[in-house]
């Protein structure tokens, strides 16, 4: 079975540190991450994890209250008899999961699917029946990478992780608390590939990076914080790349050893919680790694479930958890998700179009910096389809997917919904995020609610 099969695993899950385990060590944590960050095997499944936010579709600029959004989600069919094993929420008639963000936001979560288009039909059917449970209470999806308008931030989820995270991300400044309440993503999760060769997990991991920027820039959408322009396409990339490094930019990629780099960023990376039981804190220790737990600074010796749990804080660009999960992809309005997905797997699934993106990619500036901070990155986040550089690149990289889909029987919607994206934003030096500041401009509504069928 596939590793993408663990795409929805819930970071959540309350599962109380055991302690009558062996002491971890330092060797044991590198060779565990190392064997289970990129899961070897044919590249098969994907699936895709959508995120929105919810607005009153008649005032909304105003703040949704919790129980809104409670009442719209109750409506939906559960599984109180345990048919659907894994399913603690509402059932979607595809099988995707719901899970509910801090700042109210909703994601979606397919369930790995054997092929690009099953996985959009999947998803498009289950998008479906939430946009029509939350209808049901006045409530609206809106698709963007963050809040286009001036509501109040509120921390709706009191679970402990969350609370750790406020904590965490409040020694350096207001960008933890607004990626956490106040942005929506795109995530594409795909098989890591195999241990050599072109599909290979090490080639895959390098194309992605290289590709980066490019999803940020072309796919940017989120120029409004507050309701005001920050100067930023991707305002949402922004947020990130000024939050903790040590979880946040992309571990080392120039030695080609990504399991090995991996198992070390994961180890030097702070502490964001530890679990506790008895409705403790699970805030952690001010500045320790995990590296500097494994070494004795700790109320307890951590556990492999610890670095586990810890894995499912770290938040660079590209994940590796067995499958890779692609986080830098601004949320997209409507079903505007189909072009991300379908861009990723055309280039990820078709050598010929790997290849020619790869040498697209290849000419496009450098840094010594790590993505998200680098200067290629800035760029992306910034000036999106307006950098000549990046729109070039694009340019092929849509053209390459495009022909790689053609190829694939079973693409023809992921086909054309790449084809009208290209035409209508990178083609013109555009990006989504364009459509919301000229809205802005036009004293409109900076991105429209998303009340058509799938």
């Amino acid at each position: 079975m596939s590793p993408l099969t663990e795409t929805l695993t819930d970071p959540l899950t309350d599962i109380p540190p055991r302690t009558d385990v062996p002491p971890l060590t330092e060797a044991n944590a590198e060779g565990h991450l190392a064997a289970i960050c990129f899961k070897i095997g044919p590249p098969r499944l994907v699936g895709v994890e959508a995120e929105w936010f919810v607005h009153d579709a008649e005032n909304p600029g105003s703040a949704v209250a919790p129980h809104r959004l409670e009442q719209a989600l109750a409506a939906l069919p559960t599984d109180p008899d345990g048919e659907h094993p894994g399913s603690d929420g509402p059932l979607f008639p595809a099988g995707s999961r719901l899970t509910r963000e801090p700042g109210g936001q909703v994601e979606l979560s397919s369930p790995p699917s054997d092929s690009p288009g099953d996985c959009a039909e999947g998803l498009l059917l289950d998008q479906g029946t939430l946009r029509a449970a939350l209808a049901a209470q006045g409530l609206r999806l809106t698709g963007s990478g963050t809040d286009p308008l001036a509501r109040e931030r509120l921390m709706q989820l009191s679970h402990p992780r969350y609370l750790a995270m406020e904590r965490h991300f409040d020694r350096t400044g207001p960008w933890g608390r607004i990626m956490m309440c106040g942005t929506a993503s795109l995530q594409v999760c795909v098989d890591a590939g195999t241990a050599r060769g072109p599909s290979s997990y090490a080639a895959r991991w390098q194309l992605l990076h290289r590709l980066g920027p490019v999803l940020v820039a072309a796919f940017a959408n989120s120029p409004l914080l507050d309701g005001k322009p920050t100067g930023h396409r991707s305002t949402r990339q922004m947020v990130w790349s000024r939050m903790d490094p040590t979880r946040t930019l992309a571990p080392r990629l120039a030695d080609g050893d990504p399991r090995g780099n991996w198992a070390r960023y994961v180890l030097d990376a702070e502490l964001l919680c530890v679990r506790r039981d008895h409705g403790r804190s699970w805030a952690a220790p001010t500045g320790c790694t995990f590296r500097e737990w494994l070494r004795g600074d700790g109320e307890r010796p951590p556990t492999l479930a610890d670095l586990d749990y810890h894995c499912t804080t770290l938040f660079p660009p590209v994940r590796p958890r067995g499958h890779l999960e692609l986080r830098m992809i601004d949320a997209q309005p409507g079903n505007g998700w189909l072009a991300p997905l379908a861009l990723v797997t055309g280039l990820l699934d078709d050598p010929v179009a790997a290849d020619t993106a790869l040498g697209a990619l290849e000419v496009l500036d450098t840094s010594s910096l790590l993505p998200p901070r680098s200067e290629l990155w800035r760029r992306a986040a910034t000036l999106a389809m307006a950098d000549p550089a990046l729109r070039r690149a694009a340019l092929t990289c849509f053209g390459a997917a495009e022909q790689a889909l053609a190829r694939r029987p079973g693409s023809g919607r992921l086909r054309a919904a790449l084809t009208e994206f290209a035409e209508r934003y990178p083609a013109r030096g555009r990006c989504p995020a364009d459509d919301q500041l000229d809205a802005l401009r036009a004293g409109v509504h900076p991105v429209p609610l998303e009340t058509a069928p799938c």
